[in-house]
């Protein structure tokens, strides 16, 4: 997989940052299906990775925690502390942060390291801010997202129109030598046409970049697009691969 411009994906979520919340619903379910499996863990000290707008970051705060909010967007970070939702924000990149080992009971990351470049080395940094017997718990998108888009988009045109995401193997992989739970869940968000669903991609900042900014659709492109999207009673879904792990800190 090419490498990632870290520059590209904070640009593209800093220009997300006020509509974000319009747009989150995958962000929502990932939070929620994440949540669903982490049970009883202590909240003193958490770290919000990848925190976007605040969202999860004002949730652990209501929960009694003093909050860490991380991004690699000045304008999202900036949005969270508008919103006042966390104790301390910090403009850094996930692979390469600045706390001491060990500082955190949690570090959570939603949707956040299918944008790093080596998956384990970001993980690798969220278990070494971790104290032992805490936990790092994350999701990230595999391989087999989006095959609606896909399967449009291949009616104009052979080029990529997704970003590529890793398979759960690689993710496992990159998971070995620790102790952790983990899963897959598909995730499907259904829109009333096809510019709708990919102004969502759009709106969250979660656009194509592996391959650069793609030329603008024309009013045809459309009209192919919405023939070729695979409907569901009607409307255009986006369905999502999510995978969720657990990681318990040593």
């Amino acid at each position: 997989m090419p490498r990632v411009d870290k520059q590209a994906i904070a640009d593209t979520f800093g220009r997300a940052a006020r509509s974000y919340d319009q747009h989150n619903g995958l962000q929502q379910q990932s939070a929620e299906i994440l949540l669903s499996r982490l049970h009883s863990v202590p909240v003193d000290q958490v770290l919000d990775a990848g925190c976007g707008p605040g969202l999860l970051s004002r949730y652990w705060r209501m929960q009694g925690a003093r909050v860490t909010a991380l991004d690699i967007s000045s304008p999202m970070l900036e949005e969270a502390r508008r919103r006042q939702a966390a104790e301390r924000y910090v403009l850094a990149d996930i692979e390469d942060m600045p706390f001491s080992d060990a500082e955190f009971c949690l570090a959570w990351s939603n949707l956040a390291v299918q944008w790093c470049d080596d998956v384990r080395q970001a993980l690798a940094e969220l278990y070494r801010v971790v104290r032992p017997g805490g936990h790092i718990a994350f999701t990230t998108l595999v391989s087999g997202s989006l095959p609606e888009l896909n399967q449009a988009w291949r009616a104009i045109d052979d080029k990529p129109h997704a970003n590529r995401f890793l398979s759960a193997t690689q993710i496992h992989d990159a998971l070995s030598g620790w102790q952790y739970q983990a899963g897959i869940e598909p995730v499907t968000l259904c829109f009333a046409g096809a510019l709708e669903a990919m102004r969502s991609l759009k709106g969250t900042g979660a656009t194509h970049l592996h391959a650069g900014r793609r030329q603008g659709l024309t009013r045809g492109g459309l009209q192919c697009l919405q023939l070729a999207w695979p409907q569901q009673k009607g409307t255009f879904p986006l369905t999502y691969q999510l995978f969720w792990g657990v990681i318990t800190r040593d």
